[in-house]
Formats: structure tokens, sequence, C-alpha cells
């Protein structure tokens, strides 16, 4: 785990048991221009304090030291995205990363303080970007506490503070909320992949990768396989640790099914979350006398 010091800016790797134990504020945002990145803040080049993604790094550093916290961790300097293996390591970890931070900040880049304070907090948080991506769901359920800035990193409130509001506007349940991760695994599998049903990613693969952690299941990326691909190995993944029959409690979409050339019949899994849309309600039921086991194998799913 590689983590940047709040004072020097200097990045520094930890490994085995020092980065358990190691204290550090992890930030959630949405990628935008100019963004600094690893190869930046290795070259120590003065010019890349003067990209647009410079200002959120120093509200997240001032914030951490304000807070006592001598490290932070933010994707876009934290992580070598040359090399496929640390990213592939990261992905798979990131979860985990979030829930052992001290403190998260969510950066809302879009809602300014006279935008938060003339308007219902409602529509701000319906209409910011940061509930529409893949990447967060994760971000925003993993923390055991969470603080959420606006564009001057004027703050928002904590998520419990706004976790009634929140719930409204991401369809996840209140109790889901409070950085318990007990509290999400009692969620079905049908309701965790509604959560992430109107999200999106920039890569259609990643629609996929975003959710690992929310289900604890580790597995290769493969960038290139397609979103398909990618959803559908998830699943298998998920059946492996599983006998959760809500994976099977899915509709096609009435926007996908009416699309043209869309695919008229599918398998027992879903292609996508959007499948999972209005499965917000669906429980698991489990008979503990009886194990209904299910399982994949080379001539598809035994159930």
């Amino acid at each position: 785990m590689r983590l940047l010091h709040s004072k020097t800016y200097e990045l520094r790797e930890f490994v085995g048991n020092e980065a358990n134990r190691v204290e550090y504020a992890i930030l959630s945002h949405t990628w935008d221009l100019e963004e600094v990145t690893f190869q930046d803040v290795q070259s120590w080049m003065a010019r890349y304090t003067r990209k647009l993604g410079w200002k959120k790094i120093e509200y997240c550093c001032r914030q951490a030291r304000q807070d006592s916290i001598d490290w932070i961790w933010m994707d876009t300097v934290c992580i070598d995205k040359s090399s496929s293996a640390e990213l592939s390591e990261a992905i798979n970890s990131m979860f985990t990363w979030y829930r052992g931070a001290k403190v998260c900040y969510a950066y809302l880049a879009d809602i300014p303080a006279t935008k938060w304070s003339a308007r219902d907090h409602y529509s701000c948080l319906q209409d910011s970007r940061w509930f529409s991506r893949g990447w967060t769901l994760q971000e925003l359920l993993a923390p055991q506490r969470m603080i959420l800035y606006g564009t001057d990193w004027n703050q928002l409130g904590t998520r419990g503070e706004l976790s009634d509001v929140i719930s409204q506007v991401s369809g996840i349940q209140v109790s889901a909320l409070q950085g318990d991760e007990r509290e999400i695994g009692k969620f079905s599998i049908a309701q965790r992949m509604c959560w992430a049903s109107r999200r999106e990613t920039t890569r259609s693969e990643d629609i996929a990768y975003c959710l690992l952690g929310l289900f604890d299941v580790n597995m290769p990326l493969l960038y290139g396989e397609g979103g398909k691909k990618a959803f559908i190995r998830l699943q298998e993944e998920i059946m492996k640790n599983s006998d959760d029959h809500t994976l099977f409690a899915w509709t096609v979409p009435e926007e996908v099914a009416s699309h043209p050339g869309s695919v008229k019949e599918v398998g027992l899994l879903a292609e996508h979350p959007i499948f999972f849309r209005s499965s917000k309600n669906v429980l698991s039921f489990r008979r503990w006398d009886v194990s209904d086991t299910f399982s994949m194998t080379n001539k598809g799913l035994r159930i």
C-alpha cells in the first residue's frame, strides 16, 4: 500500500504489518480533467502543482493535517497505473483500504457552498456526479467514518448526518450506510446489485470490477473482455462463496429489451447490474435444515 505524506507530499510504500498499523485518511472523488498522477509526484516536477487536480490534493492534505493524520491515500497518485499487476492488486484491495481508513473525505466537486445553502440537499446530491459513478459505491459504503465536502472544500456533513437524504438519492437502505460491514452483508445479493444498477463506469469492465469488495470476492482483471463477460465472471465468483438464490432474481429492463439489436435470449446470469434495478426488496431465504447449493459446471449452471 502506497501513501502520500500530508505535509511533505512524499510517497512511501507500506507492506505487511506496517500497512495494518499505519493511520491514514482516504479520498473519494470522481476523476476530472488534469488529474495529478503517480508519475507526476514521482518526478517532482513543479508543473504538476498547476494541474487542476492539484487543488483536491491540497484540500485533502490540509484537512488531514488538521485532523492530525500524517498519511493519505488517493487513487490518482498512490497507484502506478502503468503496472497492470499493481492496478489489479489495488482494485482487489480497495474495499479493504477504504474500510481501514481512519476517515474518508468524499469530495463532491460539483456542489459549491452557495448551491448547498440555497437548494434542498436532495436535489444537490441527486445532481452530483459522485452519486452516479460505479467506483464511488464501495467508497460510500466501506469507510467506518465519512465526511462529505463540496467544491471549495465546504463541509456538507457526515454520512451519518446525511444518511436519510443519501438513502433517498442512492437507493441504499439507511442501515447499510453506517460503516458496518456486517450490516451490508445482511442484504441479499440482489439488493446489493440493485445499489449499483443506476451507476456507470468509463470502462465497461469496471462495472464488475468496482463491485468486488461489495461481495467480498477477488478475481483477475481482464481489460478488453467487455463488461458483459466481466459481470458474468463476477457472478460466478460470488456463487463460489454464496448460496443466495437472489443472484437469479433479475429482469431484463425495458430500455434494454426495446433497444434495436438487443439480445432476445439471455442465460441465468445477468449481463449488467441494470438487470437488478427492480430488486431492491428481494430478500434471501434460507432453510437452515437444507443446503440448496448450486455451482457452475462446464455444461452450465447446476442448481
